[in-house]
């Protein structure tokens, strides 16, 4: 998840009656869901190319140019525009780094020495520091047994997947660090939008359309700085960013607003559970990335045990 929260109000989910008339010829939803779940699945694969050929502040910077790109298309064709308001734009610009420039660079160079399955699996655990952080962070959200069973399941996958009973052997601990804490920048970016745009009168279009551009322009300050221009630009790396940010960033967030706005957030949230899958079968598959029985058998359990941090107190 890489935007401004898309959550319904109280009402719940658009109903069918409730859908503009002109999206009843829409693509079914189920087929969407699976685009944004391939889409996603592939981004870490789509990373670790990128980084083949260019500097991993280059692969963000790369990415956020055409995901804003493709955000700021929609926002022509639907005729919207940029948020206004100053604080407004200053929470904009801390949404910006925390679910955008810095989770994207920290996985761009954790994958510089861990393959892109273990980056993709360090990512299903968002929900997870989620849970935990919502306990401190958010009085409304009260754990659960069932919650905090999750919690507690999940990490068990982590510590599967980490190899903790081998000491870890093997395993590069920075690239892995980057990636945990890529994945746990984006609970705590949630949290703070949660608490200071909930209430924006501005469309998620338009407020997504500006954090995507403010992350861009927070990455073209920082990456002159650790970066030299590329004496040559290889080609594969290069699509490979392009379809990074035009896909994996611009489409994927029109395919998510798309989903909640006509299933709701908890089912459209669920394609979660199907990224680390299709980064391990990518990474295996396509890049030739070997896979130890404790890879898989983790991931299961992280799901498991995330799937159960988001089960609710019935009403």
């Amino acid at each position: 998840m890489t935007t401004v929260t898309a959550s319904r109000d109280a009402a719940g989910p658009a109903s069918a009656s409730s859908v503009p008339p002109r999206s009843r010829g829409r693509l079914d939803w189920r087929l969407r869901f699976a685009a944004l779940s391939l889409i996603w699945g592939f981004s870490f694969l789509l990373i670790k190319v990128g980084t083949d050929g260019y500097a991993p502040f280059q692969v963000t910077l790369g990415r956020l140019v055409f995901g804003t790109a493709v955000l700021a298309a929609a926002m022509a064709v639907k005729r919207e525009r940029l948020p206004r308001g100053i604080h407004t734009w200053g929470h904009l610009t801390v949404a910006a780094f925390l679910l955008n420039a810095l989770p994207f660079s920290l996985f761009a160079y954790s994958e510089l020495t861990i393959p892109s399955t273990l980056a993709g699996i360090c990512n299903a655990t968002s929900p997870l520091w989620g849970m935990a952080l919502s306990m401190v962070a958010l009085s409304e959200d009260r754990p659960t047994r069932v919650r905090v069973a999750g919690l507690g399941i999940g990490f068990i996958g982590v510590l599967t997947v980490l190899g903790a009973w081998q000491g870890f052997h093997g395993l590069d601990a920075t690239g892995t660090a980057m990636a945990l804490l890529a994945s746990l920048s984006y609970p705590i970016g949630w949290i703070y939008v949660r608490r200071t745009l909930a209430g924006a009168g501005e469309s998620h279009l338009s407020l997504t359309g500006a954090q995507l551009l403010l992350a861009t322009v927070q990455l073209a300050v920082v990456t002159p700085l650790f970066t030299s221009v590329p004496t040559s630009f290889s080609l594969v790396p290069l699509l490979a960013i392009v379809a990074l940010g035009a896909l994996g960033t611009g489409l994927a967030v029109l395919l998510q607003y798309g989903l909640v706005a006509e299933v709701g957030p908890t089912t459209a949230q669920m394609v979660t559970y199907f990224i680390p899958v299709i980064a391990t079968a990518a990474g295996v598959a396509v890049l030739g990335e070997s896979l130890a029985w404790s890879t898989p058998v983790g991931a299961v359990i992280v799901l498991a045990g995330a799937a159960l941090t988001q089960v609710r107190r019935s009403a």
